[in-house]
């Protein structure tokens, strides 16, 4: 919607300075125009087209000066806003005395260039400057700015923001996360999220009402014990879902979306979005077996084929041994043999080693 505002404002632009700049031409040209309307429409015409073109160049400059606003640490952005200030301010300063002679027509377009040219490169000097040296300042005004120092500097990748879908609120682990230090920066959650967990709260389904309380219930301790670090996103995004509207949001707070939905994974990364799901997240950092390693297992219950037992590792995997049948209950030596990943998780595969 901005962008097709954007470049209607630029083509009504052009068009009315063609329309209008015939009053602005010299009357020994406008004598020798046979059809002044004519004039009008063809220069209105070719103000378009410039305003157009004028106006596609200015959304590829705004959607790149959005980019770098959404990733550029505060600190550094503050720092180049006041050296793009001071650099138009000491250029207006010195435009006074000229804006002030009086100069023949002739010449008196030297005025509007001089005020072009002065603001353009004053502006990008102060830009500049506070660039390089806003950072000394800043060492000597915050000497505990370090990290945002080093990630001005590229060293460090600024910390995005991390938006929660429904069903991470509803798992509960992203709290852990954040309590280990593996989620930096702001952690955001939509208001449509927060309106989709009172829907459930509020369900006359039970599982649906405890998911919804849950959810309701984790957010609150996170917010007391974070404080402004969890921030709710007010912004009423048009869509056909809660799946829409946090798509959007990732896209404009250029954010990781956190999720445990696997369907809207896979539609953040069709969009080219950045989605975590940590469903996959808890497959990849489980503990690697390899065929041939001894482990200590406890066999639970019987398997599905003879003479089979399973038991379970510490982080839940499943273990099927061979030979282990008579074993339940008790605690055996076994090697494994194989693995198996499934859409439910991963398997293991094992054989009882020969009591010694």
């Amino acid at each position: 919607m901005v962008d097709a505002l954007i470049l209607i404002l630029f083509l009504i632009s052009g068009a009315a300075s063609g329309w209008l700049g015939v009053d602005l031409l010299p009357e020994r040209l406008l004598v020798q125009v046979t059809n002044l309307e004519g004039l009008r429409w063809v220069l209105g015409g070719f103000g378009a087209l410039f305003g157009l073109v004028a106006g596609l160049l200015f959304q590829q400059l705004r959607q790149k000066l959005m980019r770098q606003v959404r990733t550029m640490p505060t600190d550094l952005l503050i720092s180049r806003a006041v050296g793009l200030i001071l650099g138009l301010l000491v250029a207006n300063l010195l435009l006074a005395p000229i804006l002030l002679l009086p100069l023949p027509w002739e010449v008196g377009f030297v005025k509007p260039l001089a005020a072009v040219l002065s603001n353009v490169f004053f502006g990008v000097s102060g830009y500049n400057l506070a660039e390089v040296h806003g950072r000394t300042l800043l060492r000597l005004f915050i000497p505990s700015s370090n990290e945002a120092l080093l990630v001005a500097d590229g060293v460090l990748q600024p910390a995005s923001p991390k938006i929660l879908d429904t069903s991470v609120i509803i798992d509960g682990r992203v709290q852990w996360l954040v309590e280990s230090g593996l989620l930096e920066g702001q952690v955001i959650v939509a208001q449509c999220v927060i309106d989709e967990l009172q829907q459930l709260a509020d369900s006359g389904n039970a599982e649906k009402r405890g998911k919804g309380r849950r959810g309701l219930k984790l957010l609150t301790e996170m917010r007391q014990q974070y404080g402004r670090r969890l921030v709710v996103n007010n912004t009423r995004y048009e869509g056909a879902g809660v799946d829409d509207k946090l798509l959007k949001l990732a896209a404009d707070t250029n954010g990781l979306l956190l999720t445990t939905d696997y369907n809207l994974a896979q539609v953040a990364q069709v969009q080219n979005l950045r989605p975590l799901n940590l469903s996959e997240l808890v497959v990849r950092l489980r503990p690697e077996v390899q065929p041939g390693d001894l482990l200590q297992l406890k066999i639970i219950r019987e398997g599905k084929e003879a003479e089979q037992g399973v038991g379970y590792l510490e982080d839940g995997t499943m273990v099927v041994v061979e030979g282990a049948r008579s074993s339940i209950g008790e605690r055996r030596e076994v090697t494994v043999t194989g693995a198996l990943q499934t859409p439910a998780g991963r398997m293991v595969f094992a054989r009882a080693s020969d009591p010694r």
